[in-house]
């Protein structure tokens, strides 16, 4: 492995180094006080409650959300062991309780299994080497293969066979608890009527009816509880994950099947993806013809949010299969024609539901005019017009590092009234949010970003362990959603500063780093104890980033990797250094003037060494070839190798 060894005497330290440490320790303490808190010492969570409001486990999992990619990213070495036990004592709590079958989701709907899935993927990728999440990683896809006993896949019409689905097979129907969906599900009305055609119900108020919230709820499971729906779409991420352990075809080949199948569907409708497929593999045979009204589809409850979503999670996931950045055009030509609805107006005066988010995100600027698009369509047409969620056109481009991904994010910050620079204080559901202001960071005009990104993840750290210690009440039997609001582990600001890397996409998607780490001398995966990482550019074939050590004695050694599971190839690397006779005599008032060098070094390898002295750090510029090798899980590097 081509080794480097920096030369550049730290000096006064960056701002941005020392608070991106100071968080890796705040969230060290965070995860131990809050599994304190709410765990018991099994790993299973303090909950002894009814479980007949619930339909699915996701959020028992999501409890856990982060704590991998925090090991991945170099949090404690204790973090991988505490989130495996934590994943599988919710596993064994979960079973006793009926929920899964042979250790996966009996059956629910993929918006909310991909919901829970993040946790254990980001285990298999944490550490490949261990044989039960890989054993589990296989089993989980081969439920969706066409020879599954479960049932799941029809191959035929190349259709999952019911909008719930899981470990038991097609598990036909909704939530149990909609048999009737009447007014009093106030929680849900902000989304609307789940169906517009049920007749004698054209309003929430109609639902007050006992005899209409029957109808209602009969509706529901006749037709939002049949067939195949877009959101299905994520349960190819089950078989790419399994494909990264030793690139069994047998899963490659399903995913590529399945996307190509809504493919069809979609060029067959105008390039918009339906969201439904009636049992007999007809689009729109329950919604009398229409590509919209499917279950987490276009009209009910979250439109783009949930169908973009899982289209871009499916796109990814075959871009990541076969090496081949032409498979996003499903979701590009989709975001487009919904992006070509859009409209100019302040989110204060627009229909969403979803305002109170907005003013999180956005604050004041909410009452400004700024380009709004249209995330559900119904009778009626296009509505609920909300500000592009950033996440999906950023994935595309971070898989695929084209100047057409770049423009459509560019362009998106021209039509926007706000602006790009700020960074609001907030942490929303996903852990996401912070995504204009990282881009306008990369163009190069919000240079003091990484500190005030770092200042918003650690107060957020402090809020939740302020939640945390008010919380002396009993919690055994609260609203299931109690544990992920309190969850302290925050993984965004990290992910963008040190590898260059956006959020996941929080419904079941992969996480293919831009640039990785692992710590030579441990051979765990992350950054080493006090070496910081920043990645200021993110380029088709260039990365450029620094790296910090801010021991005062200790010498760390780091292995930077390029591309997600090993794709990209580093061609070569140009590095700075100094001349120097630091520290210099002890007479001195000061230390004596660096003089900068630069050096150049062939690589050839997906990896590299970096030896970092006490007090020393290194700008590095990578010249990569993106997609030169077959991604797959990797071990981590070998202790001590050189």
């Amino acid at each position: 492995m081509t080794r480097i060894v920096a030369t550049e005497p730290l000096g006064a330290a960056p701002t941005w180094a020392v608070l991106q440490r100071v968080l890796f320790d705040a969230l060290d303490e965070a995860w131990r006080v809050y599994e304190a808190r709410y765990c018991e010492p099994d790993g299973s969570l303090h909950y002894t409650g009814s479980m007949q409001p619930r339909d699915g486990a996701d959020d028992f999992y999501e409890a856990f959300t982060g704590w991998g990619v925090l090991y991945q990213l170099g949090g404690s070495a204790e973090l991988l062991a505490a989130t495996k036990r934590h994943w599988e004592a919710v596993t064994e709590q979960l079973d006793r309780r009926g929920y899964l079958a042979g250790e996966f989701e009996l059956g629910y709907d993929w918006f909310h299994i991909g919901e829970q899935l993040t946790v254990f993927l980001s285990l298999c990728a944490a550490d490949p080497a261990d044989e039960s999440f890989r054993g589990r990683a296989v089993r989980f896809a081969e439920l969706y293969l066409p020879d599954s006993p479960t049932g799941n896949y029809d191959q035929a019409d190349r259709m999952i066979r019911a909008p719930h689905n899981g470990g038991g097979g097609p598990r036909h129907g909704v939530c149990e608890n909609w048999r009737s969906y009447g007014a009093e599900l106030t929680n849900m009305q902000p989304y609307g009527l789940p169906l517009e055609d049920v007749p004698g119900v054209d309003s929430w108020e109609d639902l007050a009816d006992p005899a209409n919230a029957d109808a209602m709820g009969k509706a529901m499971w006749d037709r939002l509880g049949q067939g195949d729906v877009a959101v299905n779409l994520t349960a190819t991420s089950l078989a790419a994950n399994a494909w990264l352990y030793g690139h069994d075809e047998r899963f490659r080949e399903w995913a590529l099947e399945y996307l190509d199948a809504w493919a069809a569907r979609a060029a067959a409708n105008g390039g918009i993806v339906p969201d439904n497929v009636g049992p007999s593999g007809v689009v729109g045979e329950l919604h009398g013809g229409r590509w919209y009204g499917g279950n987490y589809g276009w009209t009910w409850p979250h439109g783009l949010y949930s169908i973009g979503m899982a289209v871009c999670v499916a796109v990814l996931n075959a871009a990541l299969l076969t090496g081949d950045p032409g498979r996003l055009d499903l979701a590009r030509s989709l975001l487009d024609l919904v992006y070509r609805h859009g409209v100019d107006r302040p989110v204060d005066d627009s229909d969403t539901p979803l305002r109170a988010r907005w003013a999180a995100e956005l604050g004041e600027e909410t009452a400004t005019p700024t380009f709004l698009v249209p995330n559900r369509h119904g009778l009626g047409g296009w509505f609920d017009f909300q500000p592009p969620q950033l996440t999906m056109p950023v994935w595309l481009w971070q898989a695929s590092l084209s100047d057409a991904d770049w423009k459509r994010i560019t362009d998106l910050r021209e039509r926007a009234g706000y602006d790009w620079r700020t960074v609001h204080d907030f942490r929303n559901k996903e852990d996401a949010g912070h995504e204009a202001p990282w881009i306008a960071y990369l163009q190069g005009d919000n240079p003091d970003y990484p500190e005030r990104i770092l200042g918003v993840a650690l107060s957020q750290v402090r809020r939740r362990l302020a939640l945390i210690a008010r919380d002396t009440g009993e919690v055994r039997d609260r609203n299931i959603h109690h544990w992920q609001r309190h969850n302290p582990v925050t993984t965004e600001a990290l992910l963008q500063l040190t590898t260059g890397t956006p959020q996941v996409l929080f419904n079941g998607g992969l996480l293919p780093f831009r640039v990785s780490y692992a710590d030579a001398e441990t051979g765990r995966p992350g950054l080493p104890a006090d070496v910081a990482a920043l990645v200021d550019t993110v380029e088709a074939g260039r990365t450029c980033l620094e790296l910090v050590n801010l021991a005062g004695t200790a010498t760390r050694r780091v292995v930077v990797r390029a591309g997600g599971f090993g794709a990209d190839r580093i061609d070569e690397i140009h590095y700075s250094g100094a001349e120097t006779e630091y520290p210099g005599a002890p007479t001195a008032y000061t230390a004596p003037v660096a003089q900068p060098v630069f050096g150049t070094a062939a690589v050839g390898a997906t990896e590299v060494e970096i030896e970092l002295p006490p007090g020393h750090r290194i700008r590095l510029d990578l010249r990569i070839t993106v997609r030169a090798n077959r991604a797959r899980h990797s071990t981590a590097t070998t202790k001590g190798a050189s």
